[in-house]
């Protein structure tokens, strides 16, 4: 008698292979994949775009914050007087150009000016200030293309050859002197005609200059002005 147990009727069928496992990340993987990105993807557009914006506006920033802000210990960085609020050249201040045509004094925007008033007679004072414009300028180096010397005439009178000749570079505009005393603010027991002003390449009067001024630190002013702004 054999003493072997009976075979299961399974025995002697090959086993069905299982399927292999799939791990509860790839799951989790898989269930993703195929989603579009979501609101952290949006989020970081956001801040570049926003971070973009910040370095472009830099230099702007930089050079009023030089001015405005920062005061060492002794005192403002200027030696010229801020103009607060900033004062943009009026709209309608229309003076006549060296060709003897209108034109808006706002369309000098884009430069840095050095502005001057005095009648075309030009005086002693007048032609110092015309020749401090002209100096300070040419001492920026490859900078004074940024800077435009700007003497405003109150009257039609000639200019004499001797500075016409002088001042090839300096504009000789004729404007309105009413306009321009609403526009240009002085110091106490001083005239427009014995200041300097300085006009911003967007078009803000931002700074005057004392009446018999240093040249030297008219000239330190401008130059912080130009390192500090890319503008212009």
């Amino acid at each position: 008698m054999s003493t072997q147990s009976p075979r299961s009727p399974q025995a002697g069928k090959s086993a069905t292979p299982a399927a292999p496992a799939v791990s509860a990340a790839s799951a989790a993987s898989a269930s993703t994949s195929g989603q579009p990105r979501g609101k952290g993807s949006w989020s970081r557009g956001r801040w570049m775009m926003l971070l973009i914006a910040l370095v472009c506006a830099a230099p702007v920033i930089g050079s009023y914050f030089a001015y405005y802000v920062v005061k060492p210990s002794g005192g403002t960085t200027s030696y010229g007087t801020l103009v607060e609020p900033q004062r943009p050249i009026p709209d309608g201040l229309v003076v006549t150009g060296d060709d003897g045509k209108p034109l808006k004094l706002a369309s000098l925007r884009g430069k840095w000016l050095l502005v001057s008033v005095d009648s075309s007679a030009c005086d002693k004072a007048c032609v110092t200030k015309l020749y401090f414009m002209r100096q300070v300028r040419a001492t920026q180096g490859p900078e004074r293309e940024r800077v435009v010397e700007v003497w405003l005439r109150t009257d039609a009178g000639n200019v004499t050859d001797v500075i016409e000749k002088a001042y090839p570079d300096t504009r000789k505009l004729i404007a309105d002197p009413a306009a321009l005393a609403a526009w240009l603010p002085v110091d106490a027991g001083t005239s427009m005609t014995d200041h300097i002003f300085v006009v911003d390449p967007n078009g803000n009067l931002m700074m005057r200059f004392p009446k018999d001024p240093n040249p030297s630190k008219i000239k330190g002013d401008i130059t912080r002005l130009l390192k500090w702004s890319s503008i212009g």
